[in-house]
C-alpha cells in the first residue's frame, strides 16, 4: 500500500473521471468503486468514493459534493519522453476544459496538470546559463510544451 495517497474531491463525477483518466495513461487500472448504502448520507447505490491507478499512482477520489472544487494550485505533473506523448495528452486532456501556458492545463472536471516533456528539465538544467535561459525564454512562449523548438532554442545562441 501506497503511504501518501493523492485525494481527489468531485462534486458528482469521480467516477466518470477515473474511467477517463484510466483510459490515458497505459499502465492503469480501477482498483475499487464504493456504493453509498442505506445507512449513507448519499443516494442509496450512488457512487460514493472510487480508487485507480495511473502509472502506478494510486488516487483516492470522493463524490463529496459542490462543497469544494479545484484550483491550479494543485496540479498532477506528467512527465513525457517523446513529443507524441506530449500531443497525445495535451490534447485529450485538454478537451473540454482549457490550455493554459508552459505545459498546463485544466481538464473538462477542473482538475489542473502539467504535461512536460523530460526534455525541459535536462535544457534547463544545462550548467551554460546562456543555453538554459534561451529555453526558459522558448517554453515562456509556449502552451503546450514543443520538444524541437526547445532544442533549436538551446542550440541557437
Amino acid at each position: 500500500m501506497q503511504k501518501i495517497t493523492p485525494f481527489l474531491w468531485f462534486n458528482d463525477k469521480a467516477e466518470e473521471a477515473m474511467n477517463f483518466y484510466v483510459s490515458l495513461f497505459k499502465n492503469s487500472k480501477v482498483m475499487s468503486v464504493s456504493r453509498y448504502g442505506e445507512e449513507a448520507p448519499g443516494a442509496p447505490g450512488k457512487v460514493m468514493s472510487v480508487t485507480f491507478q495511473l502509472e502506478g499512482q494510486e488516487f483516492f477520489a470522493l463524490n463529496g459534493g459542490p462543497h469544494y472544487s479545484f484550483t491550479p494550485a494543485i496540479s498532477l505533473f506528467v512527465s513525457c519522453e517523446t513529443q507524441e506523448e506530449v500531443d497525445e495528452l495535451w490534447e485529450k486532456l485538454s478537451e473540454g476544459g482549457e490550455k493554459d501556458r508552459c505545459g498546463w492545463l485544466k481538464d473538462k472536471y477542473g482538475l489542473s496538470w502539467q504535461i512536460i516533456p523530460t526534455a525541459l528539465g535536462e535544457l534547463l538544467g544545462d550548467k551554460d546559463p546562456e543555453k538554459a535561459g534561451r529555453v526558459m525564454q522558448a517554453m515562456l512562449q509556449m502552451s503546450k510544451i514543443d520538444i524541437q523548438a526547445l532544442k533549436q532554442a538551446y542550440a541557437n545562441g
